[in-house]
């Protein structure tokens, strides 16, 4: 059986590798404040999470089979908290048994094995009868394979069938195993033999009339015949030790596979309902393929800067439609960061196949997100920050294919305005020449301004807010590039004079 609630054909890897640009994004977006909200102490949950999330999809199907396994999780969060406890408690009782210790012995497999088995035959019929009751409520088409195929395997017939071969395997009649003589007499061909008609009558315990099989008794004692008729078992059992030890292996998988699934949605309702208590609204995205360029979204806002002050913050209306680029300059302390911040997260939670955090969203998938933000000056002086941004710049370079998205906060301003400027426009428009797409937050207005005059089909402008008091409305609007950051509001609103 599979579990089939992130992809529709494979299974979700947990050990697939990450990003080589996974440092950068989890720094620049905050993105441990969402694993947070999303696992909280539950290691397991975070790294499910965190590999889901930076492992997103680039096919909008696979995104829309993903939204709707989690719709049906939203309406159903009881049953699906059920499931997933009842995968963690079956995984934690096979721990329990030791179950990895034994492998090397067909014997002891023999012994163990139906232990396992018969535990896990326990949750599987506490999986098939959630499935009986809740099956016909869920529409997605990840649950509803998923419970069909609960209802056809585990049908009454299949636990009938496996408590007689556990019981058999009990070997209450004790253990029949068949050979044939090999050259030297030594034996060949062992075989496990059904030994529940092979009992004696009574005439054959009493010794009257013919047998229909001799037996020997070897003396407690006797170390060397019991070391004998202890390999005798091991050669007789191994096929079947092995056959009981992949049915084993096979529940297992199943169980783990499930959970590791399951985990994924249990962690995302767990983030929705953080944003719930916080009054921040979600929507399910509407991904579209990357041509023609679509950005679109109403309400969005930046989910971690709400997590970490726990309460609600300010969501902006965008249009990006049919624009490769994203050029926002305007007042310092305006929302700038925060608006690019909301953008990143969001592509990456779209990608995912999660909610976003906005009242609407439409965008294009991309293949990759990269982000390059500004950083502190390296303390250690064996490099400056000009160097540090080129460097990170051509990490880029080097992993980034086309049908990616990155995003600039304030890159390239370590050197003067006319250089940072020309450095800037170079490495943008070489990005847009291989089909790459752009966000960019800067003070530089020589690199603005050159757009605004070349490029003003294809990119959009848009200004940080600035109240005529100097205040701050966090809100973005369309508009020309500004000249100015209006670094003086923040001069004086720290007392300066």
């Amino acid at each position: 059986m599979k579990a089939h609630l992130m992809f529709r054909d494979k299974d979700f890897d947990l050990l697939q590798p990450l990003p080589p640009n996974e440092t950068q994004l989890v720094h620049d977006l905050d993105l441990d404040t969402l694993l947070v909200a999303m696992a909280g102490a539950d290691e397991f949950l975070r790294q499910v999470s965190r590999v889901a999330l930076l492992n997103g999809l680039s096919n909008p199907e696979e995104i829309a089979y993903r939204q709707s396994v989690l719709a049906d999780c939203a309406s159903h969060s009881d049953v699906v908290r059920e499931i997933y406890g009842l995968t963690v408690n079956a995984l934690a009782e096979q721990h329990k048994m030791f179950w990895f210790n034994h492998r090397d012995n067909p014997s002891s497999m023999m012994f163990q094995s139906p232990k396992i088995i018969a535990m896990f035959i326990g949750f599987l019929r506490q999986l098939r009868k959630i499935a009986d009751e809740h099956a016909d409520s869920f529409v997605s088409e990840g649950w509803t394979t998923l419970f069909t195929t609960l209802k056809e395997e585990l049908n009454d017939a299949y636990f009938v069938a496996v408590d007689d071969h556990l019981k058999q395997l009990n070997f209450r009649d004790g253990t029949l195993i068949s050979a044939r003589l090999s050259f030297g007499n030594t034996g060949i061909d062992y075989v496990l033999r059904d030994s529940r008609h092979t009992k004696q009558t009574w005439k054959e315990r009493l010794g009257v009339g013919g047998r229909k099989s001799y037996s020997f008794d070897i003396n407690p004692r006797d170390e060397a015949g019991g070391n004998a008729l202890s390999t005798l078992m091991s050669k007789g059992v191994n096929s079947a030790a092995n056959s009981l030890t992949q049915a084993a292996d096979h529940l297992s998988n199943f169980f783990t596979m499930l959970r590791t699934e399951l985990a994924f949605y249990v962690a995302t309702l767990n983030l929705e309902k953080s944003l719930s208590l916080l009054n921040g609204p979600t929507c399910s995205p509407a991904a579209q393929p990357w041509s023609p360029a679509l950005l679109r979204f109403s309400g969005l806002y930046d989910a971690c800067l709400a997590l970490r002050s726990q309460k609600g913050v300010v969501g902006n209306d965008t249009d990006a439609d049919g624009k490769t680029v994203v050029i926002i300059t305007g007042a310092n302390s305006g929302g700038k960061s925060t608006f690019l911040r909301s953008v990143g997260i969001a592509l990456l939670m779209m990608r995912t196949g999660m909610f976003v955090p906005a009242e609407s969203f439409t965008a294009s998938v991309c293949e990759g997100l990269f982000t390059h933000f500004v950083r502190e000056e390296d303390t250690s002086m064996t490099s400056g920050k000009l160097d540090e941004e080129l460097a990170r710049m051509s990490n880029i370079a080097d992993a980034i294919t086309p049908k990616c998205f990155v995003l600039f906060n304030e890159s390239f301003s370590a050197t003067n305005e006319r250089e940072g400027s020309e450095i800037a426009r170079q490495v943008i428009q070489a990005l847009i020449d291989s089909n790459v797409r752009a966000i960019v937050v800067t003070h530089l207005y020589d690199l603005a301004q050159w757009f605004y005059l070349n490029e003003t089909e294809s990119t959009l402008f848009l200004q940080a807010g600035r109240e005529t008091d100097g205040g701050r409305s966090f809100k973005l609007t369309p508009g020309e590039p500004l000249s100015t950051s209006y670094g003086e509001d923040v001069y004086n609103r720290i007392g300066g004079w």
